[in-house]
């Protein structure tokens, strides 16, 4: 794409966007962004624009926008099929996604992870096991560091280790990764993909250009990606945990086998559940696939302690183990943080309820949790859902709910925060709940 001289029009105003912008100033585009939406959150974005001298609009989409642009490029989160993008396509104008714009400017390897759950805490695992291999990397995509960014980085870091989502991937086209996972697939954004053969075939774009030289890290325990690793021109490494796999890495429950070879423990992994057991294992096939040296992967992992807010290991305190899941902020998330673990918990959830009916979880809460203390707007409807299966105890704050958890946990028990609520009655967001609850528990543990 020879941008140079021509008018591009970026459509949505993030971070992403920004970074956008100062990779098509670099490559001499006249870029102009436009933003459907207007409010304080974008003036500061609005001000690195016009530091870089770039026209930038909110509060509408005006035909200037797109008057004489030569390309289009959407913010992942705006649908490219928008009526006002299909326009400007039909007047001429090329239509791309910054990721694949981006790409075509990338001079590392690189390490590409999609699906449905588990990009976040797979793709941050698989930066921690190439750093503790030695090699020069970054995270980068669906995170907090644009792609666009990262191609621009001096010096190149040896590999790029992408998150990547289904509407990053609506857009591919010549995008291809030396080493591609699909996570899994559930039915998620079926409002922009239709359903969930499409949306499963969105994700199947990240092998779509990968050749023999490449490796496909394919979730044999999934249906739809097990499918997607029968028609590619790339190796196949597979993973799974409930298949031997020959070629393969898998797991019988203590060990992490590659074929007939153990090559790792599952009590290697700080991360509980079997979730996480799928991404440990889909990081470990990656790295495998590229090759890296074998026992450094292994001691990367048993010191990688999880995404902060995702059922985040805190402390160990007098037998009791500390995890913070705040970014629990519905009933599936803690159904989740639930069932990873066997040990006997101590549950802190509430928060601004989101109108769930929290009473189907009941089994879930009746096999797994010993005590429930509840905080927030919605401690009276857990404790109404609950409270005749599990005792319950209110509390008025985060410090007093880390007090009433921590009095009444025994030792091999694990008292989890996970709120099931978002967290805005209470804290700026759940990073902050989550900040908060660490904060109090390190005063809990040595006071």
């Amino acid at each position: 794409m020879d941008v140079k001289g021509k008018k591009v029009t970026v459509v949505g105003l993030g971070q992403t966007a920004v970074a956008l912008v100062r990779l098509l100033l670099r490559e001499g585009a006249k870029p102009f962004v436009t933003e459907k939406a207007s409010g304080p959150k974008y003036e500061p974005l609005r001000a690195q624009l016009d530091a870089l001298g770039v026209s930038c609009e909110t509060g509408g989409h005006s035909d200037e926008a797109f008057d004489g642009a030569r390309f289009v490029i959407p913010s992942p989160g705006v649908p490219p099929a928008l009526d006002l993008i299909r326009r400007a396509q039909s007047a001429g104008a090329q239509v791309t996604g910054e990721m694949e714009y981006a790409f075509q400017f990338c001079r590392s390897r690189l390490l590409a992870v999609t699906g449905t759950n588990g990009k976040t805490t797979t793709t941050e695992l698989l930066r921690a096991l190439v750093n503790s291999c030695g090699r020069p990397v970054v995270l980068a995509g669906n995170n907090a560091f644009p792609f666009s960014a990262a191609v621009m980085l001096e010096p190149v870091p040896e590999f790029i280790v992408l998150e990547v989502s289904s509407y990053q991937l609506e857009t591919a086209r010549e995008f291809r990764p030396s080493i591609a996972s699909v996570l899994n697939v559930t039915p998620d954004h079926l409002a922009r993909h239709g359903s969930v053969d499409k949306y499963a075939a969105v994700k199947s774009r990240i092998y779509a250009n990968q050749t023999e030289a490449d490796a496909a890290v394919i979730n044999h325990d999934d249906p739809y990606v097990k499918r997607m690793g029968e028609r590619l021109r790339a190796r196949i490494v597979p993973f799974s945990q409930v298949e031997r796999l020959e070629n393969g890495l898998w797991t019988d429950g203590a060990g992490i086998f590659a074929g007939n070879v153990r090559v790792a423990k599952t009590s290697d992994t700080r991360l509980p559940g079997r979730h996480n057991m799928e991404n440990v294992l889909c990081a470990l096939a990656m790295m495998r696939a590229g090759g890296f040296d074998w026992p450094c992967a292994i001691r990367g992992l048993r010191g990688f302690r999880g995404v902060e807010h995702r059922i985040e290991f805190v402390v160990r305190h007098a037998g009791v183990d500390w995890y913070n899941d705040s970014k629990s902020t519905n009933i599936d998330s803690l159904r989740v943080a639930l069932e990873s673990f066997n040990e006997p918990i101590v549950l802190i959830a509430g928060g601004q309820g989101k109108g769930s009916d929290y009473r189907v979880l009941r089994d879930t809460v009746a096999g797994r949790v010993r005590r429930l203390v509840t905080i927030g707007e919605d401690a009276e409807k857990l404790e109404a859902a609950f409270g005749d299966i599990v005792a319950a105890e209110r509390a008025q704050d985060m410090a007093d709910a880390v007090a009433k958890a921590g009095a009444v946990a025994e030792p091999g028990n694990v008292v989890l925060l996970s709120p099931a609520c978002a967290s805005f009655d209470m804290f700026d967001n759940f990073e902050h709940r989550g900040r908060v609850f660490k904060e109090c528990v390190a005063h809990y543990v040595i006071a």
